[in-house]
C-alpha cells in the first residue's frame, strides 16, 4: 500500500543519469513541464526524449476528464514497461485528485501532487522505494514564486505562468480540487522568469493559469501585469491564452488595437455552453446577452481580432433544444474556432451527483456534429485572410517550412527560402487556405 509521508532525505547527487519528462494536458501544464525539465537539468540529469531509455521518468498529469485519466495512465504504463529500472514519478491534477489510483499502477514509485511538484526532487532517495510514496499536502491560497528554471530550453514562443487555481466553482469542474482556490505569481518573481525567458531568445510570451482575469498581487491587478510586462525590452508579443468571461478588462482594447504594442489581437473566451438554461445549470457567471454585448464591443474596437472559444456537450439535463441553441450562438457569433469537449463526469462536482445524464452515445453524436461546425468556421477564418499582407513570428523549420502565427494567431506555413531566418518578424501574403494552416509567401524580413 502506498506510504503517506512528508519528508525524505532530498537526492543530492549530481549525476548524469538520464531523465524524461512526459507533459499532458493544458498549457499551464506545459508551463510547468519545461520548469520540471529545467529542475532536472539544474541538478545534473540528461534530458531525453520520452520514450528512450532513461533512468528518472516524470509523468505530468492531466484530470479534466476521464478520458484524461486514461490517458495519463497509459502513458505511466508504457514508461514502465520500457524502464523497468527506472524510478517512475508522478505529479500534476490526477497525482493531487486520484494519488491512491496513481499509486496503484504497477510500476510507479512516487505520487506528488501540484503543491510539490515543482520541487519533486527533494522527496526522491537514492534507491527505489519498496511502495509508493505519496505527497499531497493541501495547497494553500497564498502568492507563490516557481524561481527561475534553471536550464530550461525556449524557442520562439514561451508560456508564462502568472496564476494558478479558481475560485468560481462551476458545476461541472474538478480544477478547484486540482489547482486550489485562486493565487497569483508574485510580481518580482513573474518578472524575472520573463526577463530570463526573453534574455534566452523568447520573442512572445503566452500568459498562462487557471483563472488569468483573476490575477492580483502586490497591488498589480491583471491590467497593471500587462503593462508591467509590455515595458520589457525585447519583447516583441504579449499573447493571453485563455481567459474567464467578464474578468477582461476592457481597457485592454486599445492595447490590442495597436499595431506597436505588445499585446496581440487575440482573445480565448471558453463560454462553455451558447445556451441560458445550460449555462445557469453550470453556474457560470453570465447569460448570452452580457457575452454578445461584449463580443461586439471588443469587435468593433479592435481590428481583426480573432475571438476562440470552449463548449462542453452533452451537460446533464441539455436537451436536444439547448444543444441546438449552442450551435446556433457559435455560428451566429464571432468565433473563429472551437475546442469541443465531450461532459465527462468528474467525482465530487455537483454536476456529477445529477439524475439527468445524457448517453453517453449522444453527447458523441452532439461533439462530433459541433467539431464539423467548428471545422467549417475556422476554414472560413483562413480563407478571409487569402491575399492579405501580415506580419508573422517564423518559428523553427520543420519539413521544409517555416511555421509561424499572424499576430490575431492564424497559422501560416512559409517555404524556407532564404533558410536562418526563425525567430525573425517577417512581412508574409497570405495565400491558399487549408484546414489546419493558409500557405503563405515570404516579403520581407528583419535583419538579425
Amino acid at each position: 500500500m502506498p506510504t503517506q509521508t512528508d519528508s525524505f532525505e532530498p537526492l543530492v547527487k549530481k549525476s548524469r543519469k538520464r531523465a524524461s519528462v512526459r507533459t499532458m494536458g493544458c498549457r499551464l501544464n506545459q508551463s510547468e513541464g519545461v520548469a520540471l525539465e529545467g529542475k532536472l537539468r539544474e541538478a545534473g540529469y540528461e534530458l531525453v526524449p520520452f520514450g528512450d531509455p532513461a533512468d528518472l521518468g516524470v509523468i505530468n498529469t492531466c484530470t479534466v476528464t476521464n478520458e484524461a485519466d486514461a490517458k495519463s495512465r497509459n502513458t505511466i504504463r508504457r514508461f514502465t514497461r520500457n524502464n523497468p529500472k527506472a524510478t517512475t514519478v508522478v505529479v500534476g491534477c490526477y497525482s493531487q485528485i486520484s494519488a491512491n489510483e496513481v499509486a496503484m499502477v504497477d510500476g510507479v514509485d512516487y505520487v506528488i501532487g501540484n503543491h510539490d511538484k515543482l520541487n519533486f526532487l527533494d522527496y526522491l532517495s537514492e534507491e527505489k522505494p519498496d511502495s509508493p510514496v505519496v505527497v499531497r499536502e493541501r495547497i494553500d491560497r497564498e502568492d507563490f514564486s516557481i524561481g527561475l528554471v534553471g536550464e530550461a530550453k525556449f524557442e520562439q514562443r514561451a508560456n508564462l505562468k502568472i496564476q494558478d487555481g479558481c475560485d468560481f466553482m462551476c458545476s461541472f469542474c474538478i480544477i478547484p480540487f486540482a489547482r486550489g482556490r485562486a493565487r497569483s505569481r508574485e510580481w518580482e518573481d513573474l518578472l524575472a522568469d520573463a526577463r530570463q525567458m526573453i534574455n534566452k531568445g523568447v520573442r512572445e510570451l503566452v500568459l498562462t493559469g487557471v483563472n488569468l482575469g483573476t490575477y492580483q498581487s502586490g497591488g498589480r491587478d491583471f491590467l497593471a501585469m500587462i503593462d508591467g510586462l509590455s515595458e520589457l525590452e525585447g519583447l516583441d508579443r504579449l499573447r493571453i491564452s485563455s481567459i474567464e468571461p467578464t474578468t477582461i478588462p476592457e481597457e485592454l482594447f486599445p492595447r490590442m488595437a495597436d499595431s506597436k504594442h505588445p499585446l496581440m489581437p487575440y482573445l480565448h473566451v471558453p463560454m462553455q455552453a451558447g445556451c441560458d438554461r445550460t449555462l445557469k445549470r453550470m453556474k457560470r457567471r453570465y447569460d448570452l446577452e452580457e457575452m454578445d454585448a461584449f463580443f461586439k464591443r471588443a469587435t468593433a474596437n479592435i481590428p481583426d481580432l480573432c475571438i476562440g472559444t470552449d463548449l462542453m456537450v452533452g451537460f446533464p439535463g441539455e436537451t436536444e433544444e439547448d444543444f441546438a441553441k449552442t450551435c446556433e450562438t457559435f455560428v451566429d457569433g464571432p468565433f473563429s474556432y472551437s475546442h469541443v469537449f465531450t461532459y465527462s463526469e468528474r467525482e465530487g462536482t455537483p454536476a456529477a451527483k445529477s439524475f439527468d445524464q445524457v448517453p453517453m452515445e449522444e453527447r458523441r453524436r452532439r461533439s462530433a456534429h459541433l467539431r464539423r461546425l467548428s471545422a467549417s468556421k475556422r476554414m472560413d477564418f483562413h480563407t478571409g485572410h487569402e491575399g492579405r499582407e501580415m506580419r508573422v513570428l517564423l518559428e523553427n523549420p520543420k519539413d521544409g517550412s517555416y511555421f509561424a502565427y499572424t499576430d490575431n494567431y492564424l497559422k501560416v506555413r512559409v517555404p524556407v527560402n532564404p533558410e536562418g531566418l526563425e525567430n525573425r518578424i517577417a512581412q508574409v501574403r497570405i495565400g491558399q487556405a487549408f484546414p489546419e494552416y493558409c500557405l503563405a509567401e515570404l516579403l520581407d524580413w528583419e535583419n538579425s
